[in-house]
């Protein structure tokens, strides 16, 4: 099938966790899927994303795979034609001149930054997490925070940041090590690694960044990358056997279900609406 002559063309906004949950999802229902990477804030989940695909390394999630494409004829080429995603550094004004967008979704998480209007960018615009608001920035907004993870908002506003981490074994938001500064970060540890409390997984400048505490390497924000100050630079999994850094995680899983629940809401026909409705928060 080519690019021209796909029914459905999505396009998310991120390249990390949760939307490469996203992604997976809308591949296996048959949209042709475009991931535009945003440097914030860094990816750190990156053996749960499609990240490294900009990198040209073999990256799968859940069975799918994503090669990188650098223009658009690159994306008209490879899109439609082979399996699985794409993922480009273009960002959205490159992608929306390609061919008419069916679904946008902004799944950057970019927390604290400016939101901006997704609205008539796409047929159907979704934006994840605090700062989006359903029928003034975007269609739907989708609530993230670990509580309330899921919740399909059509009219109001996803609920703000709280600074609360959920739990993960034992630890809470000191499972994070954050960066003090901005400035180049350097690390030879690969995802996975079992570490120690104090051991050096890598350099943000001349500084050293010790893990806070025993346990397998999560995430990590990938070698040779210029950071600024206080994002996540890397994450602990202190659960032993249960420790887990590959796959989708189950809060991505339940937001990239309710993406689905949304998209099937709208493009539902009016006799269906009704039911599906139920679904969705006023």
């Amino acid at each position: 099938m080519r690019f021209d002559t796909l029914d459905r063309f999505a396009v998310i906004l991120g390249t990390n966790e949760t939307a490469s949950a996203v992604a997976v999802l809308l591949c296996r229902k048959g949209y042709g899927v475009v991931l535009s990477h945003d440097p914030l804030p860094p990816v750190i989940r990156r053996k749960m994303a499609f990240h490294d695909a900009l990198f040209e390394d073999d990256v799968s999630v859940a069975g799918i795979a994503a090669q990188r494409a650098d223009t658009g004829a690159a994306i008209r080429t490879n899109l439609g034609r082979a399996p699985g995603v794409i993922v480009t550094e273009l960002g959205l004004l490159d992608l929306i001149v390609l061919r008419s967008l069916d679904i946008l979704i902004d799944a950057r998480m970019q927390k604290y930054l400016a939101t901006p209007d997704l609205r008539r960018l796409a047929r159907l615009t979704i934006g994840l997490g605090p700062g989006f608001c359903g029928g003034a920035n975007c269609d739907v907004a989708i609530e993230t925070r670990p509580d309330k993870a899921g919740q399909i908002i059509r009219h109001g506003a996803a609920e703000p940041p709280n600074g609360v981490s959920r739990r993960l074994g034992s630890h809470w938001e000191e499972r994070f090590v954050r960066s003090k500064f901005s400035g180049p970060w350097k690390t030879a540890i690969e995802i996975g690694t079992r570490v120690f409390k104090d051991y050096v997984v890598g350099h943000l400048g001349n500084e050293p960044v010790r893990a806070p505490f025993d346990g397998i390497l999560r995430g990590i924000v990938r070698d040779g990358t210029e950071v600024p100050g206080g994002v996540k630079l890397l994450e602990i999994d202190s659960r032993g056997r249960k420790a887990n850094w590959t796959g989708i995680d189950s809060r991505d899983q339940i937001i990239a279900s309710a993406v689905a629940t949304a998209i099937s809401v709208h493009t539902a026909k009016p006799s269906e609406k009704s039911g599906q409705a139920l679904h969705l928060v006023k």
